[in-house]
C-alpha cells in the first residue's frame, strides 16, 4: 500500500491562505522544504498524515488552484553560509532583496528564485593548515576578507573531522570551488567556501559559559543602570511610538560586537525601508568604515507573506551563530517578536490548533524559548570563545504589559527595558523607565566594572535608591505641593530632575551626548552624586535649597553630556572640582 502511495504524484488538495493541504507525499518528511505549483513556491511541510502533507508556504499564494503539482526537496529549509553574507539584504527566506531588484525591479514575483550569495564571484582564500594536519569540526582551514572589518574564516563544517589530503594556495576562488580535501572515516570529503544549514536546528558548540562582561552600547541608562551582558538576551516592550525601533537602531549601531544582524519581522514597510536608506550611510565608531561592512539585514514587512515573517528570526539567530563559531561577538536585533507572534497565531488558526491566551497558540512559550535559549556566550567546537547577545523588542497592544507575548519573553530573558508612553509623550529618549526595568546581568558584569571604575556599583546603587525615593515623594508633592515639602526632601526632587535631564536622557542628534564611554558614564553620575551628597549636607546644616540651585556649576553639570566630549576626561575631573569647590566655598561662607 505505501508503496502505491508514494507512486501517486504529489498534488495540492486544499488551500487556505499560505497553508496548503497536498496528497501523495507519504515519503515526506516534517520541516521538508516542497515547490509548490508551476511557479515552484517555497514550502515547509508542517504536518504528515498518511500520504496527506500540510504546508506551510513562505510565498503569496494567490491564483493557486487545486490540482496544482508539488515537488519534494528532501532537504529541510536551510540557509546558505559562506562569505558574501556581510553587507546584504535579506527576506525571511534568505532571498538577497539587491540582486531580485536588479533581476525583476522593484516588486519581489511569485516563484523568484535569486542564489543568496553570488557563487561567480571570486574570492581571496588564504590558507591557513597544510597538508598533513588534524582538524576538527569548526576549525579553520583558511580566511578571505569578507570586508575591511571583517575576517572571514571558513570552517570545517560541524560532524565533520581528519586529516588534510591536499590544501589549495593563496589565490582567487569562487565559492563552490574545492580549497581542501579531507580523509575522514567515511572517505575523501572536499571542502569548499559554502555550506549549508537548517534553519531550525542550532548549531552546535562545546560548552555553554557564564556571561562575564557587559555589552556596551554608549547609552547610559543601559550601561550604567540595566546593562546586558554579552552573550545575554534582554527585551524592549513598549507601546506605539515609544521608540522601540529607534532604540534598537541605536544599539545596533553604537555596541561593541563584530557583528550586527538585524532582523525587521513584521514591522511597517516605512520603518525598515528607514532602516534600509539609513545603515548604508552609517559609520562604525570605532573604524570609521560604512557600519554595514559588518552588518547583515533581515527585511520581512507587515504586508510580505505571514509564513516567511515566522521563520525570520531562525534565519537571522543561524546566520548569528555561523559568525559566532568564527570567535567573533554578534548581536541580534529583532523588531518585533509581537508581530512575529501574531504570524504563529495565524498560522496556528489556519491550521485548526486549539488556541491558548488571547489566540496564540499552545506552544508560544516554547517557540519564544527556541529563539531566545540560541544566543549566549560559548566555547566554539574549536575551542574559540564566541556570544550571540539577543535584542527583542516586543509590542504589546495599548502598552499592555499583562499581555501573552510580554509575559512569556519575560521568562526567558534576563534584561527588561521597559519603554514608558509618558516618557516618550515627554521626549525623554530613550524612553525607558528607570523604575520599571531591571537588569539580572548586573552582578555577572560586576567585576568587569570593578577594573574600569572601581565606584560604578555604589553609584548606580545610590542613583536608583534616589530616583525610587524620588517617586515616592512626587506622589506626596500631587497632594500638597512641592513647596510644603521640606527642603531635605525638595533636594531630592532637584537631583533627580538632575539625573533624567542630565544622565538619562540621551540625544542620537547631539555629536557628543549619542555615544557615551562607559569612563564618561560614571564620571557624569558621580558628579551629580557629588552635588547631592554635598548639597544634602550643607541643607542639613541650615543652608537654603536656592543657594544650592544657584550655584553656577550647577548648569554646567546639566549641559555636560554636550559640552564635553569621550576624550576629555581631564575636563571632567575640572567640573567636577568646580562642583567641590563651590560647595566647600558655601560651607565656609555658612560657618
Amino acid at each position: 500500500m505505501n508503496a502505491g502511495l508514494q507512486s501517486v504524484d504529489p498534488v495540492v488538495t486544499r488551500i487556505s491562505g499560505p497553508t496548503v493541504t497536498a496528497t501523495g507525499l507519504a515519503g515526506a518528511q516534517m520541516y521538508e522544504v516542497v515547490q509548490v505549483g508551476e511557479l515552484g513556491l517555497i514550502g515547509e511541510v508542517v504536518r504528515l498524515i498518511g500520504d496527506r502533507a500540510t504546508i506551510q508556504v513562505y510565498e503569496d499564494t494567490t491564483m493557486l488552484k487545486p490540482g496544482a503539482p508539488v515537488r519534494r526537496t528532501q532537504a529541510p529549509l536551510s540557509v546558505w553560509l559562506g562569505p558574501g553574507l556581510i553587507g546584504n539584504i535579506y527576506d525571511g527566506i534568505q532571498r538577497p532583496l539587491p540582486g531580485i531588484q536588479a533581476h525583476s525591479g522593484a516588486w519581489i514575483r511569485r516563484g523568484e528564485k535569486v542564489e543568496p550569495l553570488d557563487t561567480s564571484r571570486r574570492w581571496t582564500f588564504e590558507p591557513q593548515v597544510q597538508p598533513g594536519d588534524i582538524l576538527i569540526a569548526g576549525q579553520p582551514v583558511g580566511q578571505v576578507a569578507e570586508t575591511p572589518l571583517v575576517r572571514h574564516r571558513v570552517l570545517v563544517p560541524p560532524g565533520l573531522s581528519g586529516r588534510v589530503r591536499s590544501m589549495v594556495g593563496k589565490g582567487d576562488y569562487r565559492l563552490r570551488d574545492p580549497v581542501a580535501v579531507l580523509e575522514t572515516d567515511a572517505g575523501l570529503r572536499e571542502l569548499t567556501m559554502l555550506q549549508h544549514w537548517p534553519v531550525r536546528v542550532a548549531r552546535p558548540m562545546r560548552e555553554r559559559l557564564r556571561v562575564t562582561e557587559p555589552l556596551i552600547t554608549g547609552q547610559r541608562i543601559i550601561d550604567t543602570f540595566f546593562p546586558l551582558g554579552k552573550g545575554g538576551a534582554a527585551a524592549i516592550p513598549g507601546g506605539f511610538g515609544t521608540g522601540k525601533t529607534i532604540a534598537q537602531h541605536q544599539l545596533a549601531k553604537w555596541c561593541d560586537a563584530d557583528i550586527i544582524v538585524f532582523i525587521g519581522c513584521g514591522e511597517r514597510g516605512n520603518e525598515m525601508t528607514e532602516v534600509l536608506r539609513e545603515f548604508p550611510e552609517l559609520k562604525d565608531p570605532r573604524s570609521g568604515r560604512p557600519l554595514m561592512e559588518r552588518t547583515i539585514l533581515i527585511a520581512n514587512t507587515s504586508n510580505m507573506p505571514v509564513a516567511a515573517r515566522e521563520v525570520s528570526i531562525y534565519t537571522g539567530i543561524t546566520l548569528a551563530e555561523y559568525y559566532r563559531d568564527m570567535g567573533l561577538d554578534v548581536a541580534v536585533f529583532a523588531d518585533s517578536t509581537s508581530r512575529w507572534a501574531e504570524a504563529l497565531r495565524e498560522l496556528a488558526a489556519r491550521l485548526e490548533e486549539m488556541p491558548a491566551e488571547e489566540g496564540f497558540p499552545a506552544s508560544l512559550p516554547t517557540r519564544l524559548a527556541q529563539f531566545y535559549e540560541r544566543g549566549g556566550v560559548v566555547t566554539t567546537l574549536a575551542g574559540t570563545r564566541g556570544s550571540v547577545s539577543i535584542v527583542g523588542a516586543v509590542s504589546p497592544p495599548g502598552g499592555d504589559f499583562s499581555e501573552p507575548v510580554t509575559q512569556h519573553t519575560r521568562r526567558f530573558i534576563r534584561c527588561f527595558w521597559a519603554l514608558d508612553t509618558e516618557l516618550a509623550n515627554a521626549r525623554h529618549y530613550p524612553s525607558i523607565h528607570w523604575l520599571r526595568s531591571y537588569s539580572e546581568y548586573v552582578e555577572d558584569v560586576s567585576a568587569w566594572w570593578q577594573r574600569r571604575a572601581p565606584d560604578w556599583s555604589a553609584l548606580r546603587t545610590e542613583a536608583l535608591t534616589l530616583l525610587q525615593r524620588e517617586e515616592r515623594l512626587q506622589q506626596i508633592a500631587r497632594l500638597v505641593g512641592p513647596d510644603a515639602l521640606p527642603d531635605s526632601q525638595r533636594v531630592i526632587l532637584f537631583i533627580a530632575e538632575l539625573l533624567k535631564d542630565g544622565f538619562l536622557s540621551q540625544s542620537a542628534y547631539d555629536e557628543n551626548d549619542m555615544y557615551c564611554t562607559p569612563e564618561r558614564q560614571v564620571a557624569l553620575l558621580r558628579i551629580m552624586l557629588v552635588l547631592y551628597r554635598q548639597g544634602q549636607a550643607l541643607i542639613q546644616g541650615g543652608v537654603p535649597l536656592a543657594r544650592v540651585r544657584e550655584l553656577p556649576s550647577v548648569s554646567q553639570v546639566l549641559r555636560a553630556k554636550s559640552a564635553l566630549g569621550n576624550q576629555e576626561a581631564g575636563r571632567w575631573a575640572e567640573l567636577e572640582r568646580r562642583v567641590r569647590d563651590e560647595l566647600d566655598a558655601l560651607a565656609k561662607e555658612k560657618r
